[in-house]
Protein backbone atom coordinates (compact mmCIF):
# COMPACT_ATOMS: atom_id res chain seq x y z
CA UNK A 1 0.00 0.00 0.00
CA UNK A 2 1.48 3.41 -0.82
CA UNK A 3 0.68 6.70 1.24
CA UNK A 4 1.87 10.20 2.42
CA UNK A 5 2.95 10.62 5.12
CA UNK A 6 5.07 13.94 7.13
CA UNK A 7 8.04 12.80 8.95
CA UNK A 8 10.06 15.65 10.02
CA UNK A 9 8.52 18.49 8.43
CA UNK A 10 9.12 16.44 5.36
CA UNK A 11 6.34 14.86 3.61
CA UNK A 12 7.36 11.33 2.07
CA UNK A 13 5.57 8.67 -0.22
CA UNK A 14 5.90 5.04 1.38
CA UNK A 15 4.65 2.06 0.86
CA UNK A 16 4.04 -0.97 3.64
CA UNK A 17 3.07 -4.45 1.92
CA UNK A 18 3.27 -7.75 3.82
CA UNK A 19 3.87 -9.23 7.38
CA UNK A 20 6.59 -10.01 9.54
CA UNK A 21 9.73 -9.30 10.25
CA UNK A 22 10.23 -5.81 8.58
CA UNK A 23 12.72 -5.36 5.79
CA UNK A 24 13.08 -1.87 4.84
CA UNK A 25 14.48 -0.83 1.33
CA UNK A 26 16.29 2.03 0.19
CA UNK A 27 16.95 3.01 -3.19
CA UNK A 28 19.87 4.71 -4.53
CA UNK A 29 20.60 8.29 -6.76
CA UNK A 30 18.34 9.36 -9.18
CA UNK A 31 16.08 6.25 -8.71
CA UNK A 32 12.54 6.44 -6.28
CA UNK A 33 10.94 2.99 -4.65
CA UNK A 34 9.78 1.97 -8.13
CA UNK A 35 12.90 -0.01 -9.07
CA UNK A 36 12.36 -2.27 -5.97
CA UNK A 37 8.77 -3.28 -7.22
CA UNK A 38 9.61 -6.85 -8.25
CA UNK A 39 11.48 -7.23 -4.77
CA UNK A 40 8.50 -5.98 -2.96
CA UNK A 41 6.65 -8.66 -4.68
CA UNK A 42 8.80 -11.74 -3.56
CA UNK A 43 9.75 -10.80 -0.42
CA UNK A 44 6.46 -9.43 1.02
CA UNK A 45 5.40 -13.13 0.74
CA UNK A 46 7.13 -14.03 3.72
CA UNK A 47 8.25 -10.11 5.16
CA UNK A 48 6.89 -7.13 6.00
CA UNK A 49 8.45 -4.77 3.28
CA UNK A 50 8.89 -0.69 3.89
CA UNK A 51 9.62 1.48 0.79
CA UNK A 52 9.88 4.83 0.42
CA UNK A 53 11.12 7.96 -2.15
CA UNK A 54 13.84 9.30 -0.28
CA UNK A 55 13.93 13.16 0.04
CA UNK A 56 14.77 14.64 -3.25
CA UNK A 57 13.49 11.78 -5.10
CA UNK A 58 10.10 11.07 -6.73
CA UNK A 59 7.29 12.47 -4.47
CA UNK A 60 9.05 13.13 -1.34
CA UNK A 61 10.02 16.53 -0.23
CA UNK A 62 13.28 17.75 0.69
CA UNK A 63 15.07 20.61 2.67
CA UNK A 64 17.43 22.49 0.10
CA UNK A 65 19.50 23.72 2.68
CA UNK A 66 19.90 20.70 5.16
CA UNK A 67 19.43 17.45 3.58
CA UNK A 68 21.84 14.79 4.78
CA UNK A 69 22.21 11.31 4.95
CA UNK A 70 21.77 11.90 8.48
CA UNK A 71 18.49 13.43 7.79
CA UNK A 72 17.62 10.82 5.67
CA UNK A 73 17.98 8.53 8.10
CA UNK A 74 16.35 10.69 10.73
CA UNK A 75 13.34 10.58 8.20
CA UNK A 76 13.09 6.42 8.17
CA UNK A 77 13.45 6.27 11.84
CA UNK A 78 10.42 8.47 12.28
CA UNK A 79 8.40 6.79 10.02
CA UNK A 80 9.12 3.06 11.21
CA UNK A 81 8.02 5.02 14.92
CA UNK A 82 4.92 6.11 13.33
CA UNK A 83 4.25 2.44 11.56
CA UNK A 84 5.01 1.05 15.44
CA UNK A 85 8.03 -0.59 14.37
CA UNK A 86 10.92 -1.12 16.57
CA UNK A 87 13.14 -2.97 14.66
CA UNK A 88 14.64 -4.17 11.67
CA UNK A 89 16.03 -5.75 7.90
CA UNK A 90 17.53 -2.36 6.49
CA UNK A 91 18.68 -2.46 2.70
CA UNK A 92 20.59 0.19 1.20
CA UNK A 93 21.41 0.43 -2.68
CA UNK A 94 24.12 2.60 -3.47
CA UNK A 95 23.02 6.09 -1.95
CA UNK A 96 20.76 4.27 -0.01
CA UNK A 97 23.61 1.94 1.57
CA UNK A 98 25.40 5.51 2.96
CA UNK A 99 21.42 6.48 4.30
CA UNK A 100 21.49 2.84 6.13
CA UNK A 101 24.78 3.04 7.26
CA UNK A 102 23.94 6.30 8.94
CA UNK A 103 20.50 4.97 10.05
CA UNK A 104 22.58 2.23 11.84
CA UNK A 105 25.17 3.90 13.45
CA UNK A 106 22.81 6.41 14.90
CA UNK A 107 19.69 3.95 16.00
CA UNK A 108 21.23 1.00 16.83
CA UNK A 109 18.52 -0.35 18.99
CA UNK A 110 16.24 -0.17 15.72
CA UNK A 111 18.75 -2.16 13.39
CA UNK A 112 18.66 -6.21 13.31
CA UNK A 113 20.89 -6.09 10.82
CA UNK A 114 22.52 -4.47 7.46
CA UNK A 115 22.79 -5.26 3.93
CA UNK A 116 25.08 -2.79 1.65
CA UNK A 117 24.22 -3.37 -2.08
CA UNK A 118 26.18 -2.04 -4.77
CA UNK A 119 26.98 0.72 -1.75
CA UNK A 120 30.30 0.87 0.54
CA UNK A 121 31.56 2.45 3.54
CA UNK A 122 34.38 4.58 2.09
CA UNK A 123 33.93 8.51 1.55
CA UNK A 124 33.78 10.25 -1.33
CA UNK A 125 37.31 10.62 -3.33
CA UNK A 126 38.10 14.16 -4.29
CA UNK A 127 37.76 13.20 -7.81
CA UNK A 128 34.40 12.10 -6.75
CA UNK A 129 33.62 15.10 -5.46
CA UNK A 130 34.69 17.17 -8.42
CA UNK A 131 32.35 14.52 -10.60
CA UNK A 132 29.47 15.42 -8.00
CA UNK A 133 29.90 19.19 -8.56
CA UNK A 134 30.18 19.07 -12.32
CA UNK A 135 26.72 17.13 -12.17
CA UNK A 136 25.00 19.96 -10.17
CA UNK A 137 26.07 22.01 -12.33
CA UNK A 138 24.76 20.32 -15.29
CA UNK A 139 21.04 20.11 -12.81
CA UNK A 140 21.60 23.93 -12.75
CA UNK A 141 21.60 24.11 -16.28
CA UNK A 142 19.05 21.90 -17.25
CA UNK A 143 20.24 19.27 -18.38
CA UNK A 144 18.84 16.71 -16.13
CA UNK A 145 18.42 14.49 -19.30
CA UNK A 146 21.98 14.05 -19.71
CA UNK A 147 22.33 12.77 -16.96
CA UNK A 148 20.05 10.17 -16.55
CA UNK A 149 20.82 9.00 -20.21
CA UNK A 150 24.41 8.49 -19.30
CA UNK A 151 23.80 7.34 -15.45
CA UNK A 152 21.80 5.13 -15.51
CA UNK A 153 22.81 2.99 -18.63
CA UNK A 154 26.44 2.84 -16.24
CA UNK A 155 24.52 1.39 -13.40
CA UNK A 156 24.79 -1.36 -16.09
CA UNK A 157 26.80 -4.17 -16.98
CA UNK A 158 27.61 -3.63 -20.40
CA UNK A 159 26.92 -7.19 -20.92
CA UNK A 160 23.08 -6.09 -19.78
CA UNK A 161 22.79 -2.91 -22.02
CA UNK A 162 20.89 -5.01 -24.74
CA UNK A 163 18.96 -7.38 -22.91
CA UNK A 164 17.40 -4.89 -20.09
CA UNK A 165 17.37 -1.78 -22.51
CA UNK A 166 12.77 -1.99 -20.85
CA UNK A 167 14.16 -2.15 -17.65
CA UNK A 168 16.76 0.68 -18.53
CA UNK A 169 14.20 2.61 -20.31
CA UNK A 170 11.37 2.39 -17.14
CA UNK A 171 14.09 3.40 -14.61
CA UNK A 172 15.26 6.77 -16.37
CA UNK A 173 11.53 7.51 -17.29
CA UNK A 174 10.68 7.16 -13.33
CA UNK A 175 13.64 9.63 -12.82
CA UNK A 176 12.08 12.07 -14.27
CA UNK A 177 9.80 12.98 -11.68
CA UNK A 178 12.11 13.91 -9.37
CA UNK A 179 13.07 17.64 -9.11
CA UNK A 180 16.08 18.90 -10.00
CA UNK A 181 16.52 20.93 -6.18
CA UNK A 182 16.13 17.82 -4.77
CA UNK A 183 18.61 15.58 -6.80
CA UNK A 184 20.98 18.51 -6.31
CA UNK A 185 20.55 18.57 -2.49
CA UNK A 186 21.49 14.90 -2.86
CA UNK A 187 24.78 15.05 -4.27
CA UNK A 188 25.85 17.72 -1.99
CA UNK A 189 24.50 15.43 1.16
CA UNK A 190 27.09 12.49 -0.52
CA UNK A 191 29.65 14.41 -1.79
CA UNK A 192 29.78 15.64 2.35
CA UNK A 193 28.87 12.55 3.98
CA UNK A 194 31.55 11.10 6.33
CA UNK A 195 33.73 7.96 6.06
CA UNK A 196 31.69 4.94 7.66
CA UNK A 197 34.86 2.83 8.04
CA UNK A 198 35.54 3.29 11.47
CA UNK A 199 32.35 2.38 12.17
CA UNK A 200 32.15 -0.47 10.37
CA UNK A 201 35.33 -1.92 12.19
CA UNK A 202 33.06 -2.26 15.61
CA UNK A 203 29.35 -2.36 13.77
CA UNK A 204 27.66 -4.96 16.02
CA UNK A 205 25.04 -5.43 13.52
CA UNK A 206 25.15 -8.12 11.31
CA UNK A 207 26.41 -7.01 7.72
CA UNK A 208 25.81 -8.69 3.79
CA UNK A 209 27.88 -6.85 1.37
CA UNK A 210 26.15 -7.39 -1.92
CA UNK A 211 28.27 -6.83 -5.42
CA UNK A 212 27.98 -7.13 -9.14
CA UNK A 213 31.04 -8.15 -10.47
CA UNK A 214 30.92 -5.73 -13.99
CA UNK A 215 29.77 -2.71 -11.68
CA UNK A 216 31.13 0.43 -13.34
CA UNK A 217 30.58 2.92 -10.45
CA UNK A 218 32.71 0.13 -8.14
CA UNK A 219 35.64 -1.38 -9.60
CA UNK A 220 35.49 -5.02 -8.71
CA UNK A 221 39.06 -4.47 -7.17
CA UNK A 222 37.24 -2.03 -5.05
CA UNK A 223 34.71 -4.33 -3.60
CA UNK A 224 37.37 -7.14 -2.90
CA UNK A 225 39.32 -4.81 -0.79
CA UNK A 226 35.91 -4.14 1.30
CA UNK A 227 35.36 -7.57 1.69
CA UNK A 228 38.74 -8.66 2.97
CA UNK A 229 38.99 -5.84 5.37
CA UNK A 230 35.30 -6.69 7.22
CA UNK A 231 36.11 -10.60 7.31
CA UNK A 232 33.26 -10.49 9.88
CA UNK A 233 30.66 -9.81 6.93
CA UNK A 234 28.73 -11.68 4.73
CA UNK A 235 29.28 -11.25 1.28
CA UNK A 236 27.39 -12.17 -2.28
CA UNK A 237 29.12 -11.60 -5.90
CA UNK A 238 26.87 -11.08 -8.58
CA UNK A 239 28.78 -12.60 -11.29
CA UNK A 240 26.65 -10.97 -14.08
CA UNK A 241 25.45 -8.06 -12.74
CA UNK A 242 26.99 -4.30 -12.27
CA UNK A 243 25.79 -1.83 -9.89
CA UNK A 244 21.68 -3.05 -10.27
CA UNK A 245 21.79 -6.61 -9.63
CA UNK A 246 18.77 -6.83 -8.65
CA UNK A 247 17.57 -5.98 -11.69
CA UNK A 248 20.05 -7.55 -13.76
CA UNK A 249 19.94 -10.89 -11.54
CA UNK A 250 16.95 -10.91 -9.71
CA UNK A 251 16.48 -14.10 -8.47
CA UNK A 252 19.93 -13.97 -7.43
CA UNK A 253 19.36 -11.11 -5.63
CA UNK A 254 16.23 -12.37 -3.95
CA UNK A 255 18.21 -15.62 -2.57
CA UNK A 256 20.56 -13.15 -0.95
CA UNK A 257 18.09 -11.00 0.68
CA UNK A 258 16.19 -13.77 1.80
CA UNK A 259 18.27 -16.18 3.30
CA UNK A 260 20.63 -13.27 5.10
CA UNK A 261 17.19 -12.66 6.54
CA UNK A 262 16.11 -15.64 7.39
CA UNK A 263 19.41 -16.23 8.83
CA UNK A 264 19.00 -13.71 10.94
CA UNK A 265 15.80 -14.58 12.39
CA UNK A 266 17.24 -17.86 13.81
Amino acid sequence: MDFFITVNGIAMRASDTGKGKAIVLLHGYLETMEVWENTIAELSKKFRIIAVDLPGHGFSEFRKDATTVELMADCIKSLLDRLNIAECFIVGHSMGGYVALSFAKKYSETTKALCLFSSTPNADTEQKKKDRDREIELLKAGKLELILKTNIARGFADCNLSRLDEEIFAVTDTATVSDTDGLEACLQAMKMREDMNDFMKTVQQKTLFVFGKHDNYIPFDIAENIMQKYPQASNVILENSGHNGFIEQPEESLKALSDFVEKMMK
